[in-house]
């Protein structure tokens, strides 16, 4: 679903600055030295002109990897300072914004992790789209997960409940990355047997919106973690106890072996 890249390309606006390779073919190097150039300006107190240096970006069509480098390299030792700059990316509601604010917002886990799900909340509400939920849950709550696993999922406890479906979905998204990312290991079962305990009371999700992110959580536990997935399936889906939609069952077996498949599908 992170499609590694950003958003359509539209005409970049000159800015004249001391980067000059075309935004759309950006470089490692030269991403990493527009992130320089923006702090730099910020920490000047130069927000205007740390916005015209992105106004490129922004517009063009740039591999995901070179965005996450401008993020990184732009943010401020204090998280306080960076939010009015990120907000003013956000206000442009660009996919490539919301990859940007991400992987600045990343580094700031360690020492703000409930300031910055907030802000993520927030942002993922403001840009209402798909993409933006992925973009978010792989970069911030799923990298959570993976260093600060207790704290993150008691936050995520909220976003599990909340009225809004991108963010329930983003709760699957998150687990996807951390599945992903722990593939498999065997130190990390009992985690893995806790994630999918949280991910019960959506497991019924309706909302295709929602429901298509914790089905993708589900598929990746299943790829990774074929075993316990399979048993925590048949439990939910035993004497019809839990009663899931076609397209969430789909989702969730589809990496398991095909006998365990079948037999959970036949359960309904």
């Amino acid at each position: 679903m992170d499609r590694g890249r950003g958003h359509e390309k539209t005409t970049p606006t000159p800015t004249g600055d001391s980067f000059t390779a075309n935004a759309s073919t950006m470089k490692r190097q030269e991403a990493i030295n527009l992130g320089q150039q923006i702090r730099r300006r910020l920490q000047e107190n130069q927000r205007e002109e740390a916005f015209r240096l992105l106004l490129p970006v922004l517009s063009s069509r740039i591999p995901f990897p070179r965005l996450e480098d401008i993020g990184r390299t732009m943010a401020l030792p204090r998280y306080a300072d960076i939010l009015p700059f990120l907000d003013l990316i956000a206000a442009t509601c660009s996919e490539g914004g919301w990859v940007i604010i991400a992987s600045a917002l990343q580094g700031y886990l360690s020492e703000e992790l409930e300031p910055v799900f907030s802000r993520t909340r927030r942002y993922i509400v403001l840009a209402d789209a798909w993409y933006a939920c992925d973009i978010f849950g792989e970069r911030i709550p799923g990298p959570a997960l993976l260093t600060r696993f207790v704290p993150s999922l008691h936050l995520l406890e909220a976003w599990r409940e909340d009225t809004n479906p991108w963010i329930r979905r983003t709760v699957g998204v998150a687990v996807h990355f951390w599945a992903k990312r722990t593939h498999g290991q065997a130190n990390f079962v009992p985690q893995a047997q806790a994630l999918l305990q949280f991910l019960e009371p959506l497991f019924e999700e309706r909302d295709t919106k929602a429901l298509k992110g914790v089905g993708w959580g589900l598929k990746t536990m299943g790829r990774y973690y074929p075993e316990i997935t399979s048993r925590w399936l048949e439990e939910q889906t035993r004497h019809g106890s839990r009663k899931p939609s076609a397209l969430m069952l789909r989702k969730a077996t589809a990496y398991l072996p095909p006998h365990l498949r079948q037999r959970i599908q036949g359960k309904r």
